[in-house]
């Protein structure tokens, strides 16, 4: 019988708030939902096809479905059991989901998931160095050296494998009438591979006037 008011009281609360609850309807909502992949092994790739999100048909009281609850939801595939390269199917369950209280699972669409790896590959290519136009009459091109003179690059291996060169923008030759360096950008036609740092070059050029010339 100690505190007997105050106990009555939080009975008396708890009932309203039970009361309150079971007072809310329950409904369903399809909500699209981010999709983050954790603990990806670091010599593996997860490559670009891989889904951003998913659907997820969730249930809960409507106080509880609001948009702002449910933009907090996101789903998380652990990878760490990823040992080598290529595809491997994930079943989406309850405990991917990042859930707020008072929201239950029913399924994801898609269920499944299916994702391809593959293992990092760097290597090291020389640089091409593209020309465009012409040099004005009288004058010849003696020499053309780039710096640096390769470039690491680095991506999936099944991608990266068959990259044999970088090429530089193409450089203009008109109106070139002495030795001149020209900074520019290198590239490679895989779009999957990146540089491991800024492939800025710098290509020297040698000119010189013919005999007809001088």
């Amino acid at each position: 019988m100690h505190n007997l008011g105050w106990k009555l009281a939080s009975l008396a609360l708890s009932v309203a708030l039970w009361l309150a609850v079971v007072g809310e309807p329950e409904l369903v909502a399809i909500q699209p939902v981010p999709v983050l992949y954790r603990n990806l092994p670091p010599n593996l790739l997860l490559l670009s096809d891989a889904p951003d999100q998913v659907r997820a048909e969730l249930r809960g009281p409507s106080g509880r479905l609001t948009r702002e609850t449910l933009a907090e939801i996101f789903a998380a595939i652990d990878l760490s059991g990823v040992t080598n390269p290529g595809t491997q199917t994930f079943t989406l369950s309850e405990s991917d989901f990042s859930l707020p209280q008072g929201i239950g699972f029913l399924r994801a669409v898609p269920s499944q998931v299916s994702l391809r790896f593959d293992r990092m590959l760097s290597k090291t290519v020389p640089v091409q160095i593209q020309l465009t136009g012409n040099l004005p009459q009288g004058y010849r091109l003696t020499s053309k050296t780039v710096q640096p003179e390769s470039l690491q690059v680095s991506g999936p291996e099944t991608n990266v494998r068959g990259i044999e060169s970088a090429k530089t923008d193409p450089v203009d030759l008109s109106g070139v009438t002495r030795d001149i360096d020209v900074r520019v950008n290198a590239f490679v036609s895989e779009q999957r591979a990146q540089f491991s740092s800024p492939p800025l070059v710098t290509v020297h050029l040698m000119v010189e006037k013919t005999e007809a010339a001088r």
